[in-house]
């Protein structure tokens, strides 16, 4: 290995435990004594691709109606994550969440990292999702957050009036099925180890430090963790 370790993390915007994935590897990487020495690439995965938005739509009648359970559940599972989130120093506003489709979210993140600016984009589209209450398929939206993180307005705008990236989009997608990627956030470390799932930071540092230590990587990439952690999937997240 040389002297950077990669880490590639699939997830969604519409993902709540991606955005908690998200500061626990921040987490981790602050307590890593190579942080330096770390680069993360974002990968697109979509929870539903096939999702349409109506006017109507609210994130409880949709977690009722996703798993057949009454509105007074989808509450609660609801309570339950945002307090889950806030120990991870988020503040999860899901009763007024939008719910959208992300592939062209996914689209300007693809241009972001084209332009090294893929992290603070997707800290603000998670934050526009999880808190703000914000549409994350509106180009205005978009196109905000686009310049908010530094990229040019005109440049943006011509890559949402367009196909850009689509098939970047859809590359991700494709290598996620065939590494066996069945929820996210999905963490995979130098090509070597994956981590699936919002583990806790502790389990993060020491995945790190085992990748910094053995260095060189075979050819195969090994699960580290049996069981899944707080993910979401096609089917809904657990």
């Amino acid at each position: 290995m040389d002297n950077t370790l990669k880490i590639q993390i699939w997830s969604d915007v519409m993902c709540p435990y991606c955005y908690i994935g998200k500061r626990r590897i921040e987490g981790a990487i602050e307590q890593f004594g190579h942080k330096d020495a770390i680069e993360i690439e974002w990968k697109s995965f979509q929870l539903d691709a096939s999702f349409r938005a109506s006017p109507d739509d609210n994130i409880y009648d949709h977690l009722a109606e996703k798993y057949r359970k009454d509105r007074d559940w989808a509450v609660e599972m609801v309570d339950n994550m945002t307090e889950n989130a806030k120990n991870s120093g988020l503040d999860f506003q899901l009763g007024k969440a939008v719910l959208a489709n992300s592939y062209n979210a996914h689209r300007l993140l693809h241009l972001a990292k084209k332009h090294s600016l893929a992290d603070e984009l997707k800290e603000l589209l998670f934050k526009a999702y999880m808190t703000e209450g914000k549409n994350v398929d509106d180009n205005e939206t978009l196109i905000a957050l686009g310049e908010a993180v530094g990229m040019n307005k005109e440049l943006v705008e011509g890559v949402l009036n367009s196909d850009a990236y689509g098939k970047e989009v859809k590359s991700d997608i494709a290598m996620a099925q065939q590494i066996g990627v069945q929820g996210v956030p999905f963490f995979v470390f130098d090509n070597k180890y994956a981590v699936s799932g919002a583990q806790h930071v502790e389990t993060f540092v020491k995945t790190l430090e085992k990748v910094w230590e053995e260095g060189s990587f075979g050819p195969q990439l090994t699960v580290l963790n049996a069981n899944e952690g707080d993910s979401c999937g096609v089917d809904g997240c657990n």
